[in-house]
């Protein structure tokens, strides 16, 4: 057994480094309806309140005795409730209406937006790249889900978390892929269509929003953070090709990775689906670590797989079925399904045990408990 006992952060800071802890971190991403569900809170004031957000998201780790907490928003604005024109209820859904938008609060999903005028899309062919602002502004959460960042006050939430956990805790931030940025600013029919019309506009997009995403992480990487996620769920297989993955995500990617990484911080990235045909393709990237790497039925991964391919050069993070596992399974299910991750991902080089996309809204918090129970009886072996 090993001698040392090692923090929560200690933990996760060992096995990104590509190292061995005492024992397989737990560190799992959660849906907003999952957080809504455990939490009970009015599911806006978790949405806009930055001290409401940054409290659930430290009970939430206590909970689970998760080893990390992802911060998935940030830039707050305090002053939210300026633009809220009004606020009623219907059917047990709190809406929020505001000067150009109405918002659905469900409690158990992400809010659901209705623009007063409705967003036009441009074509490629229309888009002028130097227009786009060279500052980040916002994070393109959701279909027409935007969350806007206060400029003046962009990470707030992460001092509001180091106060509460100290340096006991591994807190990760994240940023959104430039693909997401160039898909949400044409529309994904115009976006995709463009990738094989208009190749060389689609790059320049990308590289703009790329130069203000390289800005915004290492404005980031100042914070008491350790990693910072890359978030880039429609970049496998059921969007593009291989060649347009290696075309239109990596040289992006590779420069926020490099960024990061030049500041002391991980990088890692974020893919949902079946990525199976492009896992070496994603080290191209540079990224110290991968999560996701979704199973079948959901993607097309499996972690021996996984292990093998990428296991030496990345640290992994994943990979259970949140929704016919944890959701759907039962308990000796769960544990079966944890365990067995636990003893292939312990043959890579670093190992996070986590759901492989987010947790499901409904899953039972007990089944989410059960992996920090499984991985405490699995400790590594000197």
């Amino acid at each position: 057994m090993p001698s040392t006992s090692f923090t929560p952060r200690e933990r996760i800071l060992a096995a990104m480094h590509m190292g061995k802890p005492d024992r397989v971190p737990v560190m799992c991403q959660m849906s907003i309806g999952h957080m809504l569900q455990q939490l009970r809170l009015p599911p806006h004031e978790f949405w806009f309140d930055v001290e409401t957000f940054a409290e659930g998201l430290i009970q939430l780790r206590e909970l689970y005795r998760f080893d990390g907490i992802l911060v998935s928003l940030h830039g707050h604005n305090r002053d939210w409730r300026t633009d809220l024109v009004s606020v009623r209820e219907e059917n047990g859904l709190q809406i929020l209406t505001f000067h150009d938008r109405e918002m659905t609060f469900p409690n158990d999903d992400l809010p659901l937006v209705r623009f007063t005028v409705p967003r036009q899309q441009l074509s490629a062919a229309e888009a002028d790249p130097s227009e786009i602002p060279t500052e980040i502004t916002y994070i393109p959460v959701s279909q027409d889900l935007y969350f806007h960042l206060d400029l003046k006050n962009k990470f707030e939430v992460f001092d509001l978390i180091h106060e509460k956990v100290g340096d006991t805790v591994s807190v990760h931030g994240e940023v959104t892929s430039p693909f997401d940025y160039l898909l949400d600013f044409l529309g994904h029919q115009n976006a995709l269509l463009a990738l094989m019309l208009e190749p060389d506009k689609c790059k320049a997009i990308l590289q703009r929003f790329t130069g203000g995403i390289v800005s915004l992480s290492r404005e980031m990487c100042d914070m008491p953070i350790d990693a910072v996620k890359i978030s880039s769920p429609f970049a496998g297989m059921d969007f593009i090709s291989p060649v347009a993955y290696e075309e239109f995500i990596i040289p992006y990617e590779k420069q926020i990775v490099q960024a990061i990484q030049e500041k002391g911080k991980y990088a890692y990235l974020h893919t949902c689906g079946a990525i199976g045909d492009r896992l070496d393709m994603m080290v191209k990237s540079g990224a110290s670590g991968l999560e996701c790497l979704d199973p079948p039925p959901l993607g097309n991964v499996e972690l021996e797989d996984a292990v093998d391919r990428v296991g030496q050069s990345m640290f992994i993070k994943g990979n259970i079925d949140s929704v016919n596992v944890l959701l759907h399974g039962d308990d000796d299910e769960v544990r079966a399904d944890a365990q067995r991750r636990i003893q292939i991902g312990k043959q890579s080089r670093g190992f996070i045990l986590s759901t492989a996309c987010s947790i499901a809204p409904h899953v039972k918090r007990e089944r989410v408990q059960i992996l920090t129970e499984l991985a405490e009886r699995h400790p590594y072996v000197d």
